[in-house]
Protein backbone atom coordinates (compact mmCIF):
# COMPACT_ATOMS: atom_id res chain seq x y z
CA UNK A 1 0.00 0.00 0.00
CA UNK A 2 2.45 2.33 0.48
CA UNK A 3 4.40 1.87 -2.79
CA UNK A 4 1.28 2.29 -4.08
CA UNK A 5 0.23 5.83 -2.73
CA UNK A 6 4.12 6.71 -3.26
CA UNK A 7 3.55 5.65 -7.05
CA UNK A 8 0.37 7.92 -7.15
CA UNK A 9 2.15 10.36 -5.87
CA UNK A 10 4.74 10.26 -8.47
CA UNK A 11 2.26 9.93 -11.62
CA UNK A 12 3.16 7.13 -12.44
CA UNK A 13 0.01 4.78 -11.72
CA UNK A 14 -2.09 6.60 -14.65
CA UNK A 15 -2.43 3.61 -16.37
CA UNK A 16 -3.77 1.26 -13.27
CA UNK A 17 -7.57 2.79 -13.06
CA UNK A 18 -8.49 1.56 -16.49
CA UNK A 19 -6.68 -1.53 -16.28
CA UNK A 20 -8.03 -2.50 -12.98
CA UNK A 21 -11.82 -1.88 -13.91
CA UNK A 22 -10.96 -5.00 -17.02
CA UNK A 23 -9.13 -6.69 -14.36
CA UNK A 24 -9.57 -10.69 -15.34
CA UNK A 25 -8.70 -13.92 -14.52
CA UNK A 26 -7.73 -16.23 -16.93
CA UNK A 27 -9.88 -19.02 -17.81
CA UNK A 28 -7.63 -21.43 -18.55
CA UNK A 29 -4.73 -22.67 -16.99
CA UNK A 30 -3.18 -21.77 -20.56
CA UNK A 31 -4.92 -18.50 -21.11
CA UNK A 32 -2.95 -16.01 -19.48
CA UNK A 33 -2.05 -14.35 -22.78
CA UNK A 34 -5.71 -14.33 -24.53
CA UNK A 35 -6.95 -12.94 -20.71
CA UNK A 36 -4.11 -10.14 -20.86
CA UNK A 37 -4.71 -9.01 -24.27
CA UNK A 38 -8.19 -8.90 -23.94
CA UNK A 39 -7.94 -7.00 -20.40
CA UNK A 40 -5.64 -4.44 -22.41
CA UNK A 41 -8.07 -4.20 -25.14
CA UNK A 42 -11.17 -3.62 -23.15
CA UNK A 43 -8.75 -1.13 -21.05
CA UNK A 44 -8.17 1.02 -24.62
CA UNK A 45 -11.81 0.79 -25.25
CA UNK A 46 -11.20 -0.88 -28.76
CA UNK A 47 -14.09 -2.17 -30.36
CA UNK A 48 -14.20 -6.14 -31.19
CA UNK A 49 -16.49 -5.47 -34.30
CA UNK A 50 -18.86 -8.22 -32.80
CA UNK A 51 -21.13 -8.69 -29.63
CA UNK A 52 -19.66 -10.52 -26.54
CA UNK A 53 -23.22 -11.56 -25.37
CA UNK A 54 -26.72 -9.38 -25.15
CA UNK A 55 -26.02 -6.04 -26.82
CA UNK A 56 -22.22 -5.50 -25.35
CA UNK A 57 -19.40 -5.26 -27.55
CA UNK A 58 -16.58 -6.66 -25.44
CA UNK A 59 -13.65 -8.68 -25.62
CA UNK A 60 -13.57 -12.21 -24.44
CA UNK A 61 -10.56 -14.89 -24.53
CA UNK A 62 -12.94 -16.93 -26.63
CA UNK A 63 -12.97 -14.44 -29.57
CA UNK A 64 -9.22 -14.20 -29.61
CA UNK A 65 -9.10 -17.17 -31.82
CA UNK A 66 -7.05 -15.37 -35.32
CA UNK A 67 -3.49 -16.95 -35.25
CA UNK A 68 -4.16 -19.69 -33.24
CA UNK A 69 -7.22 -22.20 -32.74
CA UNK A 70 -8.36 -21.83 -29.00
CA UNK A 71 -7.98 -25.50 -28.65
CA UNK A 72 -4.32 -25.63 -29.21
CA UNK A 73 -3.60 -22.38 -26.68
CA UNK A 74 -5.90 -24.50 -24.21
CA UNK A 75 -3.16 -27.10 -24.57
CA UNK A 76 0.20 -25.64 -25.25
CA UNK A 77 -0.46 -22.00 -24.28
CA UNK A 78 0.79 -19.20 -26.77
CA UNK A 79 3.96 -17.51 -28.19
CA UNK A 80 4.73 -14.07 -27.47
CA UNK A 81 5.23 -13.51 -31.35
CA UNK A 82 1.62 -15.40 -31.62
CA UNK A 83 0.03 -13.21 -29.04
CA UNK A 84 1.56 -10.02 -30.68
CA UNK A 85 -0.23 -11.25 -34.18
CA UNK A 86 -3.59 -11.37 -31.89
CA UNK A 87 -3.05 -8.08 -30.98
CA UNK A 88 -2.63 -6.59 -34.28
CA UNK A 89 -5.60 -8.74 -35.68
CA UNK A 90 -7.58 -7.24 -33.21
CA UNK A 91 -6.64 -3.67 -34.09
CA UNK A 92 -4.23 -2.55 -31.33
CA UNK A 93 -1.19 -0.58 -32.65
CA UNK A 94 1.49 -2.79 -31.47
CA UNK A 95 5.54 -2.50 -30.88
CA UNK A 96 6.93 -5.73 -29.92
CA UNK A 97 10.10 -6.20 -28.28
CA UNK A 98 12.34 -9.49 -27.33
CA UNK A 99 14.56 -8.97 -24.56
CA UNK A 100 17.22 -10.00 -26.62
CA UNK A 101 17.19 -7.66 -28.75
CA UNK A 102 16.29 -4.71 -26.20
CA UNK A 103 17.89 -3.57 -23.10
CA UNK A 104 16.37 -3.13 -19.79
CA UNK A 105 16.40 0.93 -20.19
CA UNK A 106 14.68 0.67 -23.11
CA UNK A 107 12.09 -1.70 -20.70
CA UNK A 108 11.74 0.95 -18.14
CA UNK A 109 11.28 4.18 -20.46
CA UNK A 110 8.39 2.07 -22.15
CA UNK A 111 6.96 1.40 -18.43
CA UNK A 112 7.20 4.96 -17.68
CA UNK A 113 5.84 5.95 -20.53
CA UNK A 114 2.61 3.74 -20.36
CA UNK A 115 2.51 4.35 -16.47
CA UNK A 116 2.24 8.27 -16.58
CA UNK A 117 -0.45 7.70 -19.39
CA UNK A 118 -3.95 5.94 -20.17
CA UNK A 119 -3.15 5.66 -23.78
CA UNK A 120 -1.29 2.63 -23.61
CA UNK A 121 -0.10 -0.49 -21.43
CA UNK A 122 2.56 -2.93 -21.15
CA UNK A 123 2.54 -6.60 -21.12
CA UNK A 124 5.16 -8.62 -20.27
CA UNK A 125 6.37 -12.22 -20.98
CA UNK A 126 8.66 -13.58 -18.77
CA UNK A 127 9.65 -16.70 -16.59
CA UNK A 128 8.28 -17.03 -13.30
CA UNK A 129 11.37 -18.69 -12.09
CA UNK A 130 13.07 -15.81 -12.20
CA UNK A 131 10.11 -14.08 -9.46
CA UNK A 132 11.17 -17.16 -7.65
CA UNK A 133 7.06 -18.36 -8.34
CA UNK A 134 6.27 -21.74 -9.23
CA UNK A 135 5.30 -22.44 -12.86
CA UNK A 136 7.06 -21.26 -16.06
CA UNK A 137 6.58 -19.08 -18.64
CA UNK A 138 3.74 -16.50 -18.08
CA UNK A 139 1.97 -13.22 -19.55
CA UNK A 140 0.57 -10.72 -17.46
CA UNK A 141 -0.59 -6.55 -18.00
CA UNK A 142 2.26 -4.03 -15.78
CA UNK A 143 0.09 -1.87 -13.75
CA UNK A 144 2.16 0.88 -12.69
CA UNK A 145 5.58 2.11 -11.91
CA UNK A 146 7.58 3.18 -8.69
CA UNK A 147 10.20 5.51 -9.70
CA UNK A 148 12.11 5.70 -6.22
CA UNK A 149 12.26 1.68 -5.61
CA UNK A 150 12.45 0.97 -9.65
CA UNK A 151 9.92 -1.72 -9.33
CA UNK A 152 6.65 -2.75 -11.73
CA UNK A 153 3.45 -3.58 -10.30
CA UNK A 154 1.97 -6.91 -11.80
CA UNK A 155 -1.51 -7.40 -12.39
CA UNK A 156 -1.49 -11.16 -12.58
CA UNK A 157 -3.94 -12.71 -13.94
CA UNK A 158 -3.67 -15.79 -12.64
CA UNK A 159 -5.50 -14.45 -9.66
CA UNK A 160 -6.19 -17.41 -8.01
CA UNK A 161 -2.27 -18.17 -7.40
CA UNK A 162 -1.45 -14.23 -7.01
CA UNK A 163 -2.70 -10.96 -6.22
CA UNK A 164 -1.37 -8.41 -7.59
CA UNK A 165 2.24 -7.53 -6.40
CA UNK A 166 5.65 -5.96 -7.06
CA UNK A 167 8.66 -6.40 -8.34
CA UNK A 168 11.81 -5.27 -8.98
CA UNK A 169 12.14 -4.65 -12.50
CA UNK A 170 15.50 -5.59 -13.49
CA UNK A 171 14.00 -8.70 -11.98
CA UNK A 172 11.20 -9.00 -14.57
CA UNK A 173 13.67 -7.91 -16.92
CA UNK A 174 15.58 -11.09 -16.13
CA UNK A 175 12.34 -13.13 -16.24
CA UNK A 176 11.74 -11.90 -19.77
CA UNK A 177 15.42 -12.73 -21.06
CA UNK A 178 14.59 -16.86 -20.68
CA UNK A 179 14.30 -18.59 -23.86
CA UNK A 180 10.94 -19.90 -24.69
CA UNK A 181 11.64 -23.43 -25.67
CA UNK A 182 8.83 -23.63 -28.08
CA UNK A 183 10.13 -20.92 -30.30
CA UNK A 184 13.91 -20.68 -29.58
CA UNK A 185 13.72 -16.76 -28.80
CA UNK A 186 13.80 -15.04 -25.73
CA UNK A 187 10.50 -13.84 -24.22
CA UNK A 188 9.92 -9.92 -23.78
CA UNK A 189 7.08 -6.98 -23.91
CA UNK A 190 4.82 -5.58 -25.95
CA UNK A 191 3.52 -1.93 -25.58
CA UNK A 192 -0.26 -1.76 -26.86
CA UNK A 193 -1.86 1.71 -27.68
CA UNK A 194 -5.45 2.69 -29.53
CA UNK A 195 -5.42 3.47 -33.28
CA UNK A 196 -6.69 7.10 -34.37
CA UNK A 197 -9.47 4.93 -35.81
CA UNK A 198 -11.02 1.27 -35.76
CA UNK A 199 -9.68 -0.24 -38.32
CA UNK A 200 -11.53 -3.35 -40.63
CA UNK A 201 -14.98 -1.63 -40.19
CA UNK A 202 -15.85 -3.22 -43.63
CA UNK A 203 -13.61 -6.14 -44.61
CA UNK A 204 -11.47 -8.56 -42.54
CA UNK A 205 -9.20 -11.19 -43.29
CA UNK A 206 -9.94 -14.65 -41.21
CA UNK A 207 -8.59 -17.73 -40.72
CA UNK A 208 -10.93 -19.52 -39.47
CA UNK A 209 -10.98 -21.77 -41.97
CA UNK A 210 -8.41 -24.74 -43.19
CA UNK A 211 -7.83 -23.46 -46.00
CA UNK A 212 -6.32 -19.90 -45.45
CA UNK A 213 -3.30 -20.99 -45.57
CA UNK A 214 -3.32 -22.25 -49.05
CA UNK A 215 -4.90 -18.87 -50.11
CA UNK A 216 -2.85 -16.61 -48.29
CA UNK A 217 -0.02 -18.50 -50.03
CA UNK A 218 -1.38 -17.91 -53.41
CA UNK A 219 -2.17 -14.03 -53.28
CA UNK A 220 1.45 -13.38 -51.86
CA UNK A 221 3.51 -15.77 -53.46
CA UNK A 222 1.66 -17.31 -56.68
CA UNK A 223 -0.24 -14.21 -57.97
CA UNK A 224 2.90 -12.48 -58.36
CA UNK A 225 4.94 -15.66 -60.07
CA UNK A 226 1.40 -15.69 -62.36
CA UNK A 227 1.48 -12.26 -63.49
CA UNK A 228 5.37 -12.60 -64.03
CA UNK A 229 5.40 -15.48 -66.60
CA UNK A 230 2.06 -14.58 -68.31
CA UNK A 231 1.81 -12.02 -71.33
CA UNK A 232 0.15 -9.15 -69.91
CA UNK A 233 -0.74 -6.76 -71.62
CA UNK A 234 -3.58 -4.72 -69.81
CA UNK A 235 -5.60 -4.14 -67.26
CA UNK A 236 -8.29 -6.93 -68.07
CA UNK A 237 -5.23 -9.72 -68.78
CA UNK A 238 -4.28 -8.77 -65.02
CA UNK A 239 -7.70 -9.63 -63.88
CA UNK A 240 -8.21 -12.51 -65.55
CA UNK A 241 -5.04 -13.60 -64.54
CA UNK A 242 -5.52 -13.38 -60.80
CA UNK A 243 -9.64 -14.36 -61.10
CA UNK A 244 -9.41 -17.66 -63.12
CA UNK A 245 -6.77 -18.64 -60.57
CA UNK A 246 -8.41 -17.55 -57.37
CA UNK A 247 -8.99 -20.63 -55.05
CA UNK A 248 -12.47 -22.22 -55.16
CA UNK A 249 -13.12 -20.71 -51.72
CA UNK A 250 -11.26 -17.90 -51.47
CA UNK A 251 -14.51 -15.95 -50.19
CA UNK A 252 -13.99 -17.82 -46.60
CA UNK A 253 -10.87 -15.76 -46.43
CA UNK A 254 -11.70 -12.55 -46.93
CA UNK A 255 -14.88 -11.50 -44.70
CA UNK A 256 -17.62 -9.11 -44.47
CA UNK A 257 -18.02 -7.29 -41.27
CA UNK A 258 -21.70 -7.65 -40.86
CA UNK A 259 -23.58 -5.83 -38.12
CA UNK A 260 -25.24 -8.17 -36.09
CA UNK A 261 -28.13 -8.22 -33.68
CA UNK A 262 -30.07 -11.27 -31.74
CA UNK A 263 -33.85 -10.67 -32.55
CA UNK A 264 -34.22 -11.05 -28.91
CA UNK A 265 -33.10 -8.30 -28.24
CA UNK A 266 -35.64 -6.35 -29.61
CA UNK A 267 -35.78 -2.36 -29.26
CA UNK A 268 -34.71 0.51 -31.40
CA UNK A 269 -31.41 0.43 -33.74
CA UNK A 270 -28.63 2.22 -31.54
CA UNK A 271 -26.83 5.78 -32.54
CA UNK A 272 -23.37 3.43 -31.64
CA UNK A 273 -24.68 0.80 -34.75
CA UNK A 274 -26.42 3.46 -37.04
CA UNK A 275 -23.09 4.98 -36.46
CA UNK A 276 -21.24 1.82 -37.58
CA UNK A 277 -23.88 1.11 -40.64
CA UNK A 278 -22.81 4.65 -41.88
CA UNK A 279 -19.27 3.81 -42.00
CA UNK A 280 -19.80 0.87 -43.69
CA UNK A 281 -21.75 2.33 -46.35
CA UNK A 282 -19.20 5.44 -46.54
CA UNK A 283 -16.45 2.74 -47.47
CA UNK A 284 -18.51 0.82 -49.18
CA UNK A 285 -19.62 4.03 -51.44
CA UNK A 286 -15.54 4.40 -51.63
CA UNK A 287 -14.59 0.97 -53.10
CA UNK A 288 -17.22 1.46 -55.90
CA UNK A 289 -16.12 5.20 -56.85
CA UNK A 290 -12.43 3.89 -57.36
CA UNK A 291 -11.65 3.39 -60.77
CA UNK A 292 -10.31 -0.38 -60.18
CA UNK A 293 -13.96 -0.99 -58.82
CA UNK A 294 -14.83 -0.25 -62.99
CA UNK A 295 -12.06 -2.28 -64.16
CA UNK A 296 -13.12 -5.23 -62.16
CA UNK A 297 -17.51 -4.69 -62.91
CA UNK A 298 -16.65 -4.97 -66.38
CA UNK A 299 -14.09 -7.66 -66.31
CA UNK A 300 -17.23 -9.64 -64.25
CA UNK A 301 -19.42 -8.57 -66.81
CA UNK A 302 -17.43 -9.99 -69.70
CA UNK A 303 -18.52 -13.67 -70.43
CA UNK A 304 -14.71 -14.76 -69.69
CA UNK A 305 -15.81 -12.86 -65.72
CA UNK A 306 -18.67 -14.65 -65.81
CA UNK A 307 -17.34 -17.89 -66.61
CA UNK A 308 -14.71 -17.05 -63.63
CA UNK A 309 -17.12 -16.93 -60.86
CA UNK A 310 -19.82 -19.42 -61.64
CA UNK A 311 -21.79 -19.37 -58.63
CA UNK A 312 -24.69 -17.50 -59.83
CA UNK A 313 -26.20 -17.12 -56.74
CA UNK A 314 -23.04 -15.77 -55.31
CA UNK A 315 -24.20 -12.13 -54.78
CA UNK A 316 -28.18 -13.04 -54.37
CA UNK A 317 -29.49 -11.58 -51.27
CA UNK A 318 -30.88 -14.59 -49.51
CA UNK A 319 -28.10 -16.89 -50.27
CA UNK A 320 -25.35 -14.26 -48.76
CA UNK A 321 -27.71 -13.12 -45.91
CA UNK A 322 -28.23 -16.97 -44.81
CA UNK A 323 -24.68 -17.38 -44.58
CA UNK A 324 -23.90 -14.36 -42.19
CA UNK A 325 -26.97 -15.59 -40.31
CA UNK A 326 -25.62 -18.68 -39.87
CA UNK A 327 -21.80 -17.00 -38.64
CA UNK A 328 -24.10 -14.56 -36.99
CA UNK A 329 -25.67 -16.66 -34.67
CA UNK A 330 -22.11 -18.91 -33.92
CA UNK A 331 -20.90 -15.54 -33.05
CA UNK A 332 -23.11 -14.52 -30.77
CA UNK A 333 -24.23 -18.30 -29.07
CA UNK A 334 -20.35 -17.98 -28.92
CA UNK A 335 -19.90 -21.78 -30.13
CA UNK A 336 -16.68 -23.29 -31.14
CA UNK A 337 -18.58 -25.70 -33.80
CA UNK A 338 -18.31 -25.92 -37.55
CA UNK A 339 -20.92 -23.37 -39.83
CA UNK A 340 -21.49 -26.95 -41.38
CA UNK A 341 -23.78 -27.64 -38.14
CA UNK A 342 -25.96 -24.41 -38.75
CA UNK A 343 -28.88 -23.76 -41.45
CA UNK A 344 -30.87 -20.87 -42.23
CA UNK A 345 -33.50 -21.87 -44.46
CA UNK A 346 -35.53 -18.54 -44.72
CA UNK A 347 -34.69 -15.14 -44.60
CA UNK A 348 -36.62 -11.98 -44.84
CA UNK A 349 -35.81 -8.30 -46.09
CA UNK A 350 -36.96 -5.42 -43.79
CA UNK A 351 -36.81 -1.56 -43.93
CA UNK A 352 -36.77 0.42 -40.60
CA UNK A 353 -37.14 4.42 -40.90
CA UNK A 354 -35.00 6.02 -38.59
CA UNK A 355 -35.82 9.21 -37.27
CA UNK A 356 -33.85 11.05 -39.76
CA UNK A 357 -36.13 9.50 -42.29
CA UNK A 358 -33.06 7.01 -43.64
CA UNK A 359 -34.26 4.03 -44.61
CA UNK A 360 -31.79 1.04 -42.78
CA UNK A 361 -32.16 -2.37 -44.22
CA UNK A 362 -32.37 -5.29 -42.11
CA UNK A 363 -32.18 -9.16 -43.02
CA UNK A 364 -33.94 -11.22 -40.39
CA UNK A 365 -33.42 -15.23 -40.06
CA UNK A 366 -33.76 -18.25 -38.24
CA UNK A 367 -30.98 -20.36 -37.84
CA UNK A 368 -31.46 -23.97 -36.87
CA UNK A 369 -27.87 -25.77 -34.87
CA UNK A 370 -29.93 -29.43 -33.98
CA UNK A 371 -32.49 -28.98 -31.97
CA UNK A 372 -31.85 -25.28 -31.10
CA UNK A 373 -33.46 -22.30 -32.89
CA UNK A 374 -31.50 -18.12 -32.82
CA UNK A 375 -33.31 -15.52 -34.35
CA UNK A 376 -30.65 -13.09 -36.22
CA UNK A 377 -30.88 -10.02 -37.63
CA UNK A 378 -28.23 -8.43 -39.95
CA UNK A 379 -28.03 -4.50 -40.78
CA UNK A 380 -27.22 -4.13 -44.16
CA UNK A 381 -24.94 -1.58 -45.46
CA UNK A 382 -26.00 0.05 -49.37
CA UNK A 383 -24.29 2.02 -51.19
CA UNK A 384 -27.39 3.41 -53.41
CA UNK A 385 -30.21 3.18 -50.00
CA UNK A 386 -32.66 1.63 -52.75
CA UNK A 387 -32.78 -1.99 -51.62
CA UNK A 388 -36.52 -2.75 -52.03
CA UNK A 389 -37.78 -4.32 -48.95
CA UNK A 390 -39.45 -8.03 -49.08
CA UNK A 391 -39.55 -11.37 -48.01
CA UNK A 392 -38.85 -14.92 -49.35
CA UNK A 393 -36.56 -16.85 -51.02
CA UNK A 394 -36.83 -14.54 -54.60
CA UNK A 395 -32.78 -15.03 -56.00
CA UNK A 396 -32.51 -11.34 -58.01
CA UNK A 397 -32.57 -9.38 -55.22
CA UNK A 398 -28.92 -8.36 -54.92
CA UNK A 399 -27.48 -6.93 -51.48
CA UNK A 400 -23.88 -5.50 -50.67
CA UNK A 401 -20.84 -5.56 -50.37
CA UNK A 402 -20.84 -8.08 -53.15
CA UNK A 403 -18.38 -9.77 -55.95
CA UNK A 404 -17.29 -6.99 -57.40
CA UNK A 405 -16.68 -4.84 -53.95
CA UNK A 406 -14.75 -8.10 -52.45
CA UNK A 407 -12.93 -8.35 -55.45
CA UNK A 408 -11.40 -5.17 -55.84
CA UNK A 409 -10.92 -4.56 -51.98
CA UNK A 410 -8.87 -8.13 -52.55
CA UNK A 411 -7.10 -6.86 -55.08
CA UNK A 412 -5.90 -3.19 -53.11
CA UNK A 413 -5.16 -5.26 -50.34
CA UNK A 414 -2.02 -7.11 -51.99
CA UNK A 415 1.17 -5.99 -51.27
CA UNK A 416 2.83 -3.22 -53.21
CA UNK A 417 5.76 -6.23 -54.08
CA UNK A 418 2.89 -8.06 -55.95
CA UNK A 419 3.07 -6.25 -59.38
CA UNK A 420 7.28 -5.94 -59.73
CA UNK A 421 6.98 -9.05 -62.35
CA UNK A 422 4.95 -7.08 -65.00
CA UNK A 423 7.53 -6.26 -67.67
CA UNK A 424 5.15 -3.87 -69.47
CA UNK A 425 6.30 -0.31 -68.06
CA UNK A 426 3.19 1.25 -69.24
CA UNK A 427 1.04 -1.02 -67.82
CA UNK A 428 2.63 -1.12 -64.48
CA UNK A 429 2.42 2.77 -63.94
CA UNK A 430 -1.24 2.07 -64.72
CA UNK A 431 -1.39 -0.50 -62.02
CA UNK A 432 0.23 1.38 -59.37
CA UNK A 433 -1.93 4.20 -60.03
CA UNK A 434 -5.15 2.25 -59.74
CA UNK A 435 -3.87 0.29 -56.03
CA UNK A 436 -1.85 3.25 -54.30
CA UNK A 437 -3.38 4.23 -51.21
CA UNK A 438 -2.25 7.50 -51.80
CA UNK A 439 -4.85 8.02 -54.41
CA UNK A 440 -7.58 6.93 -52.35
CA UNK A 441 -9.93 8.74 -49.68
CA UNK A 442 -9.06 8.27 -46.12
CA UNK A 443 -11.50 5.87 -44.61
CA UNK A 444 -10.58 3.31 -47.92
CA UNK A 445 -7.05 3.98 -47.10
CA UNK A 446 -7.01 3.01 -43.61
CA UNK A 447 -9.21 -0.14 -44.28
CA UNK A 448 -7.23 -1.09 -47.18
CA UNK A 449 -3.84 -0.83 -45.25
CA UNK A 450 -5.43 -2.96 -42.22
CA UNK A 451 -5.93 -5.71 -44.63
CA UNK A 452 -2.58 -5.49 -45.66
CA UNK A 453 -1.09 -5.35 -42.50
CA UNK A 454 -3.88 -8.60 -41.93
CA UNK A 455 -2.39 -10.37 -44.94
CA UNK A 456 1.45 -9.97 -43.95
CA UNK A 457 0.67 -11.04 -40.50
CA UNK A 458 -1.26 -14.55 -41.67
CA UNK A 459 1.68 -14.91 -44.44
CA UNK A 460 3.85 -14.67 -41.31
CA UNK A 461 2.32 -17.43 -38.99
CA UNK A 462 1.75 -19.43 -42.05
CA UNK A 463 6.02 -19.67 -42.57
CA UNK A 464 6.03 -20.11 -38.74
CA UNK A 465 7.96 -16.60 -38.38
CA UNK A 466 5.75 -14.44 -35.99
CA UNK A 467 8.28 -15.21 -32.93
CA UNK A 468 11.07 -14.32 -35.33
CA UNK A 469 9.59 -10.77 -36.61
CA UNK A 470 8.02 -8.42 -34.32
CA UNK A 471 8.27 -5.75 -36.47
CA UNK A 472 5.02 -3.80 -37.56
CA UNK A 473 3.68 -5.14 -40.09
CA UNK A 474 4.16 -3.75 -43.68
CA UNK A 475 1.58 -1.00 -45.24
Amino acid sequence: MQLFLEAIQNGTMEGFYRLVSYFQTQSEPAFCGLASLSMVLNALAIDPGRKWKGPWRWFDESMLDCCEPLEMVKARGISFGKLVCLAHCAGAKVDAFHASQSSVDDFRKYVIKCSTSDDCHVISSYHRAALKQPGTGHFSPIGGYHVGKDMALILDVARFKYPPHWVPLTLLWEGMNYIDESTGQSRGFMLISRPHREPGMLYTLSCKHESWNSIAKFLIDDVPFLLKSEDVKDIHKVLSVIFTSLPSNFEEFIKWVAEIRRQEDGGSISEEEKTRLAVKEEVLGQVQETRLFKHVASFLSSSCGRQTLTSGEGDALPVIAASVCCQGAEILGGKLSSLSAYCCPETCMKCWKAEDDKSITMVSGTVVNGNTEQGVDVLIPSSSGKLCCTCSSKKNIRMHPASTDVLTVLILSLPSTTWAGITDQQLLREIHDLVSTENLPTLLQEEVLHLRRQLHILKRCQEGKVDEDLGAPIS
